[in-house]
């Protein structure tokens, strides 16, 4: 920053008197340049004169030293010469002191600096005397007297007293100020005129105000325990009669408490009506049972405890089945392992129940089981309608990959239900043959009334949730919905589900995951499946920062990349309680330390595997469910007695235009049952609809593909 206009006047001429000592002659011109300068920044008469006198000694005194200094003459005779310049250079100082500026009568001596800025302000742009070219002052003559500022580290507060001369009126008004000081108009208080006289008006502008706290009117709950007597405990609340404790508190959406109910016990809890007396989501409160029927723990989360997941990696050695029969299946929302039911010792197998839909992280847990099934030598039965679906199918003992060979994989599973009731009559399985697990993927596509397999499907689901636990046979049965078409409209296969054994319950699609009304399931009633985002808060800022350069094809999915295997899990005799399964950072099928499956034990029924898988077991109505071995046997020899007496009738030239393989025959029929089935098929079950065998079926689907008369993807069959 420049001298100002009074500091130009007063020490111009000192400078020059020194500046001529050196400069000479040349001085003249230097003075010259000052007394312009001085003429130009406005200087009084007076001091334009002292100004031109003090030059001109200063020139003068200027010229003579350095006429001495070139005569070669003692330089301490021309410093000599400076005493003149300098008592010119002071005398002009005292000229002109005069007619310095006197600072603002309203700032006193030792004003902080915030005042002095708020003083300059005040007097720049609201009373003057200054004015700048084309702006207009507020109110010329309204000074700012009895000034006091108060600073703290969150607020800046001034207050004085709009002052005028006797007669006139104060007009500021709060909007003037508050755009002179660039604050609200909320942050300006001025006095009411009323109460004060014309010309003198408090005014208070607040510069810095500290952060506003949400004013709580009286009696307004704002503590979780206020919170929780006002809308949990009353009557018509989620949990009436209660009372919370707080056992930690960090803020209102991340504590946790005991909830007790005196002498009486809690009962079941609608999480929904429970997050919403808290004014949560679903997902942010979580319950954990306790030892006590009459306490239960309530936890609120604002960051998810499960959204890092727990890996499967890390938890190997409990995955087995332990001495009760459980496994580890995911971690809870507490942090303890989350466990089910396989099998109870000295009583049979366990059935579960899998609810989840599309990216839900349903496949992930049927793979967990199949994995814990092979570590814990339980053999496993696979039905998997949808064809390829479970990576980990080459642990099971017998697969049934595709519609029909999964309702092949049910009936065998229910022939080995009837093998072991006719081999062992006592009330109890002893545990001399493996226990088995007959997983049924999909299931709806075998159970719901729109499958080819419905009644029979249904009528073997329901014998086996109800005869096969005391024979060592639990039935894992997976869905998309709860809803009860998903299960032939059955009540008898979920409640035998639910009663012999445990239940997960993952995300559903939009409208079909609520466990309300005809879907209610005890232990969790009220939850809505649904409510269970797919994705975690900040998730959608994470892909807007994705990576732009290509696809990485080594990349693997993280748990915070998606919600998938986050539920509910409930076990016997428990609430459900929220959970997530294991994140699948590795195959689990490298874990299976090279064992091959787990085989069935050699009996009739899987002696005859083949014949029993191809044999339905019910009439054209779907009534006279096959009810012994002996007759289903008896009724899969017959069917087998008659598949070669059909592919002999098949495999007869029908003409001369017939070849020696029957290859012209066979395209045709291929076509015609592709075209005719509404689901796409492998050679296998192409080969077994036609009664040939596949070696000859698959080189005319190939030939019929050149053609393109038919496709394959992924090694499933359709017409084009």
């Amino acid at each position: 920053m420049g001298p100002t206009r009074a500091q130009f006047i007063q020490y111009a001429p000192a400078a020059l008197a020194v500046g001529a000592l050196t400069v000479g002659p040349w001085s003249a011109l230097a003075a010259a340049a000052a007394g312009a300068g001085a003429w130009a920044v406005g200087a009084s008469v007076p001091a334009l004169r002292s100004l031109i006198a003090c030059g001109i000694t200063a020139t003068g005194s200027g010229i003579a030293a350095h006429q001495l200094l070139a005569s070669g003459i003692d330089p301490l005779f021309a410093l000599g010469l400076a005493v003149p310049a300098g008592a010119a250079a002071l005398a002009h100082h005292r000229n002109t002191a005069a007619e310095l500026p006197a600072l603002p009568a309203t700032v006193p001596t030792g004003e902080s600096s915030q005042a002095q800025v708020i003083t300059a302000w005040w007097t720049e742009f609201i009373c003057g005397p200054t004015q700048t070219e084309g702006r207009k002052l507020i109110q010329p003559g309204a000074t700012l007297a009895h000034l006091t500022v108060d600073v703290g580290d969150d607020h800046l507060v001034f207050t004085g007293i709009i002052t005028l001369p006797q007669g006139q009126q104060v007009r500021v008004k709060a909007a003037d100020i508050g755009s002179v000081y660039g604050v609200p108009v909320s942050q300006v208080e001025m006095g009411d005129p009323k109460h004060y006289a014309p010309n003198a008006l408090p005014v208070t502008v607040h510069l810095k105000k500290p952060s506003a706290v949400p004013a709580i009117a009286a009696g307004v709950p704002s503590m979780p325990e206020e919170l929780w007597a006002a809308h949990v405990a009353v009557p018509d609340g989620a949990m009436p009669g209660t009372t919370l404790t707080l056992t930690r508190y960090t803020g209102p959406l991340d504590w946790e408490g005991i909830a007790t109910r005196d002498r009486k016990a809690i009962g079941t809890v609608n999480l929904d009506d429970l997050a919403a007396n808290l004014a949560l989501s679903s997902i942010q409160i979580a319950l954990a049972r306790t030892d006590k029927p009459s306490q239960v723990g309530v936890r609120v989360m604002k960051e998810h405890a499960l959204m890092h997941g727990t890996m499967l990696s890390a938890v190997v050695d409990e995955l087995a089945m332990d001495s009760r029969g459980y496994v580890r299946l995911g971690t809870y929302i507490d942090g303890q392992a989350a466990l089910v039911p396989l099998a109870q010792p000295g009583s049979g197998a366990r059935h579960l129940y899998l609810v989840g839909g599309s990216r839900s992280g349903k496949s992930g847990v049927l793979e967990q089981i199949l994995l814990s099934a092979h570590r814990s030598r339980i053999a496993v039965i696979l039905a998997s309608p949808q064809a390829g679906t479970i990576a980990g199918a080459r642990l099971a003992a017998h697969c049934g990959d595709g519609l029909d060979e999964a309702m092949g994989a049910l009936r065998l599973a229910y022939a080995l239900m009837l093998d072991r009731e006719a081999r062992y009559r006592t009330p109890s399985f002893p545990f001399t043959d493996p226990l088995v697990l007959t997983v049924i993927d999909e299931a709806h596509m075998l159970l719901s009334v729109a499958s080819p397999y419905h009644a029979e499907a249904k009528a073997i689901v329901e014998q086996l949730t109800r005869r096969s636990l005391k024979r060592g046979i639990g039935v894992v049965l997976a869905t998309q919905t709860p809803l009860a078409e998903d299960l032939g409209n059955s009540t008898v296969i979920r409640s035998q589900l639910l009663i012999g054994g445990g239940a997960v319950f993952l995300r559903c699609a939009k409208g079909q995951g609520s466990l309300v009304g005809a879907n209610a399931v005890q232990g969790a009633e009220g939850i809505d499946l649904s409510m269970i985002p797919d994705s975690w808060p900040g998730q959608a800022q994470r892909v807007a920062d994705r990576d732009m350069s290509g696809l990485d094809t080594t990349a693997a999915a993280n748990p915070e990349d998606g919600t998938f295997g986050l539920g509910y899990l409930l076990t016997p005799g428990s609430q459900a309680v929220q959970f997530r399964s294991l994140h699948l950072d590795i195959p689990p099928t490298v874990l299976t330390g090279g064992l091959p499956p787990v085989a069935v034990e050699d009996c009739e029924a899987w002696l005859h595997r083949e014949a029993i898988a191809r044999t339905p077991m019910v009439d054209q109505r779907g009534k006279n469910l096959v009810g012994s071995l002996t007759d289903l046997l008896a009724k899969a020899q017959q069917g087998a007695a008659a598949v070669p007496q059909q592919q002999q009738a098949q495999s007869t030239p029908a003409g001369p235009a017939a070849t020696s393989d029957g290859q012209e025959l066979i395209k045709p029929r291929i076509l015609e049952l592709l075209r005719q089935e509404s689901i796409p098929m492998t050679a296998e079950t192409i080969a077994r609809k036609l009664g040939t065998t596949a070696k000859n079926i698959k080189p005319r689907l190939s030939e019929l593909k050149k053609r393109d008369e038919i496709t394959n993807e992924n090694g499933l069959w359709r017409a084009a």
